[in-house]
């Protein structure tokens, strides 16, 4: 379990479609949301759309791994399909803020890596906001107040990633995958593969 978190416009979605792109056995985990869905938007690709009496069934049944509120909307990751994408071998890749973050490390402990995602300045991120030509003056505003808070639990994560140029955090993000799919504990029948070499009778 990866999870990528960063203030809005430090570069986690696009690093996060890197890997995805590179990595066939990464895939993304999909969350439920009341926000309303957008042009363009899939059903159970992008989001799993549904209304807040729903949402808060799903919190009363214990159907979330995390689940947090965000600009007045209900965010959560269904549990379901994050463990069944695990039993089949694969790496689940989240896309969650720094409370997703601490609920998630609740319900995986060893088995999440977490990895912050820096701008280099505030004013660099400041201007990577308003270069969407996405959000009002106002909105920006707002997502820089957040990213305040977001930034001050840095401290909370395994890995810290300062995001000058995208294509090198995206190659230091693949090399934070590969050495944690490479610690000892995570390979499945490591064990069975050393004993069919017979390394302690030859030692």
């Amino acid at each position: 379990m990866l999870v990528l978190s960063s203030p809005s416009g430090a570069g986690k979605s696009t690093i996060s479609r890197a890997l995805l792109e590179n990595h066939e056995q990464l895939t993304m985990s999909v969350s439920a949301t009341t926000r309303p869905q957008r042009p363009g938007e899939i059903e159970g690709k992008d989001y799993f759309f549904v209304d807040q009496e729903t949402f808060e069934e799903m919190i009363a049944a214990g159907e979330f791994l995390e689940q947090a509120t965000v600009f007045g909307n209900s965010y959560g990751t269904p549990r379901g399909p994050v463990m069944a994408a695990l039993e089949a071998g694969q790496d689940v890749l989240f896309d969650v803020d720094w409370q997703g973050t601490q609920q998630l490390r609740q319900n995986a402990l060893e088995d999440l890596v977490s990895i912050f995602i820096l701008p280099p300045s505030l004013e660099e991120l400041e201007r990577r906001l308003f270069s969407r030509n996405q959000d009002s003056e106002q909105v920006v505003r707002s997502r820089m107040s957040r990213a305040y808070a977001e930034m001050s639990h840095w401290a909370e994560y395994d890995y810290i990633i300062i995001n000058e140029e995208i294509e090198d955090s995206v190659k230091t993000a693949e090399s934070i995958l590969a050495a944690e799919r490479a610690r000892r504990e995570r390979q499945r029948n490591l064990g069975d593969f050393v004993r069919s070499m017979d390394v302690a009778a030859r030692s």
